[in-house]
């Protein structure tokens, strides 16, 4: 009941200072706010990517060429990764159950009296479909069929359909892809814009035809994507598949892998530490607001305790103990701060999520979770007791007799 009263009485003595107690926590809300507003939009973007990962399985792994630098400004000759690699690992590795290569690459679309150029056209084969859960929303992906017959075929996303003018329904319309006719075979599902990148701005060609575009040398600097057959033994896996690269490229012992090998952990792995790490480099620059808004709590009550000696003395007088106005003012401390944490916390959270409209690049709608709320809360309550401990314990150490004479 103690502890309550004092709290009424910590919220009675905000309501009467409202002005100078919101410019006392103005340090609090900024810095509080400024944590809240950038953990929303890197929770968002976290959970976005997962989401997105998770879609292909915990099975997915891909291989990528390294890119190797010798001295400062100069790098090598680039790393070969090829479809023969992908190969010897489909016919060595039984773990693996399916395997594509993929090769980027951008070319110029016609389509009668219309031209455009996508974002990427990329080169794939059949088993792409599957490892990547690209569905496809009118007609069909590219089969074996296509790939044996080396038929001229493209899959084309719906922003390349509407730009070309191709009406509701492109399936079997020919188009002009870098000066190739192909014919459409399929619309893939919309998946909308992702960090600015629109994920229906693309062409999906057999992978023979995209070389026949790119040249025999995009070939060589292909990505090898595939799916284990379980999760049983991934680092097993992984370990085979690396033994088999380095003998295929001839790497001696003591020399560096020329490829990249990473599962999905690895990815989701790095994506978190990226984020972790500005999440952490943003919430240093700010605790020096929270440290600024901690002083301007000590100063306040400092002047609290001046404006009201004379109270003090009279409840010290009447039978208050030292302990009982070191609390009072130590909670009157930490109200001030829990309220400024939580203007923070709705602040914060209104500044994410108007970030995330205002910020080119299609952000993830701003997501606070429940840990964020609990440490911005808590943290607050730590600024409010540090700063109030000085103040609380001078007032609870003053005279009785000198507080009431005091003017």
């Amino acid at each position: 009941m103690v502890v309550i009263e004092n709290f009424r009485i910590a919220l009675g003595a905000l309501r009467a200072n409202a002005l100078r107690s919101s410019l006392t926590t103005l340090g609090i809300i900024i810095g509080v706010g400024a944590v809240v507003a950038v953990v929303s939009i890197v929770q968002g973007l976290q959970y976005m990517i997962t989401s997105q990962l998770q879609g292909v399985g915990a099975t997915y792994v891909r291989i990528l060429p390294r890119v190797q630098f010798t001295q400062p400004g100069q790098i090598t000759k680039p790393v070969e990764l090829t479809w023969e690699d992908g190969l010897a690992i489909r016919s060595q590795v039984p773990e693996v159950g399916e395997i594509t290569p993929l090769i980027f690459g951008q070319s110029m679309l016609k389509y009668r009296d219309h031209s455009y150029r996508p974002f990427a056209v990329i080169g794939a084969n059949e088993a792409y479909q599957e490892i990547s859960q690209q569905l496809v929303e009118h007609g069909r992906y590219v089969n074996a069929i296509d790939l044996e017959t080396r038929r001229k075929v493209a899959v084309i996303g719906q922003t390349v359909a509407d730009e070309l003018g191709m009406g509701s329904d492109p399936v079997g319309k020919e188009i002009y892809v870098g000066g190739l006719p192909m014919t459409v075979i399929g619309v893939l599902e919309e998946k909308g814009r992702n960090l600015g990148f629109d994920q229906d701005d693309l062409v999906h060609v057999p992978f023979d035809t995209a070389l026949s575009l790119f040249g025999r040398e995009a070939g060589d600097q292909v990505q090898l994507h595939l799916q284990l057959r379980s999760t049983e033994d991934i680092e097993g896996s992984k370990d085979r598949l690396r033994r088999l690269l380095r003998r295929r490229h001839n790497l001696a012992e003591e020399q560096p892998n020329d490829f990249i090998i990473q599962t999905q952990d690895e990815i989701l792995d790095a994506t978190e530490n990226v984020l972790r790490a500005v999440t952490g480099v943003v919430g240093g620059i700010v605790s020096v607001a929270l440290l600024v808004g901690g002083i301007g709590i000590m100063n306040i009550m400092l002047v609290s305790v001046t404006e009201r000696t004379r109270e003090i003395g009279l409840r010290k007088a009447v039978g208050a103990r030292k302990r009982d106005v070191l609390v009072q003012f130590l909670i009157e401390a930490v109200t001030l701060a829990l309220a400024g944490g939580a203007v923070g916390i709705v602040f914060g959270y209104g500044l994410g999520a108007v970030a995330v409209r205002l910020i080119p690049g299609d952000l993830p709608p701003a997501h606070v979770p429940l840990w964020a709320i609990l440490l911005a809360a808590g943290f607050s309550a730590v600024v409010g007791i540090v700063s109030g401990v000085y103040p609380a314990a001078k007032a609870a150490t003053l005279d009785p007799i000198e507080a009431l004479r005091y003017e």
